[in-house]
């Protein structure tokens, strides 16, 4: 009986390791999913002039809408 109990407790040993590896294999997973969870193209920057072309259009449209709700 001494035999199987040395295998079974090789057995255990075995999947204690087994364990702490998934442990650290998740830990890394983890790890690289955060890393990935950012925007993967540059952000496109307006010039002045576009920010300021699309700021006096969207003002004409407010002035259009205030004309209408004041008529």
């Amino acid at each position: 009986m001494s035999g199987l109990s040395a295998v079974v407790r090789q057995l255990k040993k075995e999947r204690a390791n087994a364990q702490q590896l998934v442990a650290r294999l998740d830990a890394a997973l983890r790890a690289l999913n955060h890393l990935g969870t950012g925007n993967s193209f540059p952000r496109r920057r307006l010039s002045v002039a576009a920010r300021r072309k699309i700021a006096a259009a969207q003002r004409a449209r407010w002035a259009k809408v205030k004309r209408q709700k004041a008529s």
